[in-house]
């Protein structure tokens, strides 16, 4: 019995197969390159690999994105800050120029204020008040070197602000007339009525103590330095009545009086010389 062996087809070596690819390729691409009749093959491959392509790229154009996002995003905050910076240095600026303009109308009021006295004045600074609320006293730059001395009257260009308490060779302490241990003669303007100013701790109220139920005084009223005690010149605003309470029981009146001069805004005030 003879058995008949399997013969299996011959496969064409590898090297063979290869050489004859590269002869196919070369010739399409000579093909392609003369007739163009691989163009409409490559636009659809090109156009069914387009997706692929997307999505193989979209990850590192995420990454991008991202990566060009925040770094627009730090430079628009480092800007911010050097412009939030450069703002408040400006404004700085500008309210140190407000507060010079400020300052430089006041010097302006008090130098015509000065002018239009027939006493002899001199201009000073304040440089410090004291912090205890229940004691009026400042400090101004101005002493003995300057021929200041104790009881000199202060006033600034709305009316009356103290007198000097204690004078030092640079500087002098001065006590304002809302001190509660201040006061000072003074009179109603409109009809010459005498009494006294009072100051009770309050920068913007004096007292008027004395003024009998009966007496002619309105609200509104200017009182001013009646120059009785010899301390204070006379024709001196002071304050102007702002409340006058009557109470038929009692002997006198309740009066007020708002300082012309705002006492706690001062920065510089006149001295009167009339020694």
């Amino acid at each position: 019995m003879v058995v008949e062996k399997n013969h299996r087809p011959r496969i064409p070596a590898l090297n063979t197969k290869f050489i004859v690819l590269i002869l196919v390729s070369f010739g399409l691409l000579i093909s392609d390159q003369k007739n163009n009749y691989l163009s409409i093959l490559r636009n659809s491959i090109t156009i069914a690999l387009h997706p692929i392509q997307a999505t193989v790229d979209f990850p590192q154009r995420l990454l991008y994105w991202i990566d060009n996002t925040f770094s627009e995003r730090n430079e628009l905050i480092k800007e911010n800050k050097i412009l939030q910076e450069e703002r408040l240095v400006n404004l700085q600026a500008l309210q140190r120029f407000d507060s010079l303009v400020q300052e430089n109308i006041r010097l302006r009021e008090i130098l015509n204020a000065s002018a239009k006295l027939n006493d002899n004045v001199q201009i000073a600074r304040i440089i410090s008040a004291d912090i205890n609320p229940f004691r009026h006293i400042i400090v101004i730059d101005k002493g003995t070197q300057d021929n200041l001395y104790d009881g000199q009257v202060i006033v600034d260009t709305n009316g009356v602000v103290g007198q000097i308490l204690q004078t030092s060779f640079l500087s002098s302490h001065a006590i304002l007339i809302s001190d509660t241990d201040h006061a000072l003669p003074i009179e109603v303007n409109r009809n010459g009525l005498r009494t006294i100013a009072q100051g009770n701790g309050s920068y913007d109220r004096l007292d008027i103590p004395y003024i009998p139920n009966n007496a002619d005084i309105r609200v509104g009223d200017l009182i001013v330095t009646s120059g009785l005690g010899g301390k204070f010149p006379a024709g001196y605003p002071v304050a102007l009545i702002d409340k006058v309470s009557r109470n038929p029981s009692q002997q006198f009146a309740y009066v007020s009086a708002k300082p012309t001069a705002s006492l706690n805004q001062i920065r510089e005030v006149m001295l009167i010389d009339e020694q």
